[in-house]
């Protein structure tokens, strides 16, 4: 061996003493987390106390402490879940018959982190750059967390699994009333839905489909997805206007279960009719893909290379993934290829995503090895402009033996 490879060991050899160094010191180091936990995922995680304003949570040498204002002091004593709850107005007046003068709320802040052993913490990567700066200036000093803050999020608990299936459930209640309603609508002229005395709107199905869920106990802010026809090649488009007979409407319902603050996400893709040939077909390739993409979930499996697999089934079934049209008028044919605009045609979005307390749950599917434990839905769709779009998702949870689905509503096609 030359003296030049065995100084590239020599470093290679450091170099990954220094990294077991860094890691086993972040797995010692204090974490600290300043959020609210409504929106805040890690925080209703960590202390599964429901709070809108931000609070502080400290994990140091074991122990687990929250600082609250007297507004939610005797309620956080009660309901979350940590080893110590300490009121932010008596530390203040700690620290002011000390000091002989009123602390600012960051000092009290530091106050009780240096109390704590909470000096370098570890935060979330997307910690205010302001706060950690003001921490700073009282002698705290916070370092990113690389990946995920709270790893153990990754693996649902039994508990977690119980919940996200209710969550589930929640869904499908709004689903069911979708579903519903659609049924009981007649065929107007130019194919518009009549409902209830007047026309149906993308507005008036989600208010139907948001208030069933509402009734089961989830809270979904009206972000309900109800997109006919070309509005459908939009994954994205909430959906307004008429819904007319014949045309492809994909319904994504995506609530939180408003006791436990877990996810539900569902879609299906039906039409109030009769759908037509091409519609079918689409339909029904996208259905055998997402079966695809289902029957190839186990623990090890790569999300990536399932994605993979899944869009090539489709461009092998005539759905590839491009863009079409977007030139002058007489310059393409019909989906002749346009680099320079057009639209996308095809499957243009992740196979799923996970799932738990946040909507879009890391890790991301595309970039994941499978383990037993963790919740995907799998959702893969094609969009055709000009003719529609189509979605199925479900809820999929890794098990030893591949996956269960926690999702159990039918599929139907036409209603």
């Amino acid at each position: 061996m030359t003296k030049q490879s065995q100084s590239k060991d020599k470093k290679k050899t450091q170099g990954r003493k220094q990294h077991a160094l860094i890691n086993r010191r972040r797995s010692t180091a204090a974490r600290l987390i300043i959020s609210e936990s409504e929106q805040g995922a890690d925080m209703l995680h960590a202390t599964g106390f429901r709070a809108p304003d931000a609070f502080v949570y400290l994990e140091s040498y074991g122990q687990s402490s929250i600082l609250l204002s007297d507004l939610e002091f005797d309620r956080g004593r009660r309901e979350a879940r940590v080893d110590e709850v300490i009121s932010a107005s008596e530390l203040e007046k700690t620290i002011a018959k000390k000091t002989g003068s009123k602390p600012t709320s960051v000092e009290v802040i530091a106050a009780f982190l240096k109390a704590r052993g909470g000096t370098r913490p570890v935060v979330p990567a997307d910690f205010p750059l302001g706060l950690a700066r003001e921490l700073e200036g009282c002698g705290v000093a916070v370092t990113p967390a690389v990946g995920m803050f709270r790893p153990e999020r990754e693996i649902k608990t039994a508990e977690e699994i119980k919940l996200m299936t209710q969550a589930t459930r929640i869904t499908e209640a709004g689903m069911e009333r979708g579903f519903e309603v659609l049924r009981a609508s007649s065929i107007g002229a130019r194919n518009v839905l009549q409902w209830s005395g007047s026309a149906l709107t993308a507005e008036r199905l989600r208010v139907e489909i948001e208030t069933a869920i509402l009734r089961a106990g989830g809270i979904s802010a009206g972000n309900s997805i109800v997109a006919c026809g070309e509005q459908a090649c939009d994954p994205h488009e909430r959906g307004h206007g008429l819904l007319k007979a014949h045309q492809l409407i994909i319904l994504d319902l995506f609530p939180r279960a408003a006791k436990s603050g877990y996810y539900g996400d569902l879609t299906r893709t039906v039409v109030r009719g009769k759908a037509s040939e091409a519609q079918t077909r689409l339909w029904e390739i996208c259905l055998l893909g997402q079966k695809l993409a289902l029957g190839s979930l186990r623990a090890r499996a790569d999300g990536g290379g399932i994605h993979k697999e899944v869009t090539q089934f489709f461009t092998d079934n005539g759905y590839p993934t491009e863009r079409v049209g977007g030139g002058k008028k007489g310059e393409r044919g019909k989906g002749e290829r346009d680099a320079d605009g057009g639209r996308w045609s095809g499957f243009f979005h992740g196979t799923g995503h996970g799932l738990g307390l946040d909507l879009h749950e890391s890790p991301r599917f595309g970039a994941a090895k499978l383990k037993v434990g963790q919740v995907f839905t799998i959702e893969p769709g094609l969009y055709i402009p000009g003719l529609g779009g189509v979605r199925h998702e479900d809820v999929a949870l890794i098990t030893p033996k591949g996956y269960k689905l926690l999702s159990r509503i039918a599929k139907p096609l036409e209603l």
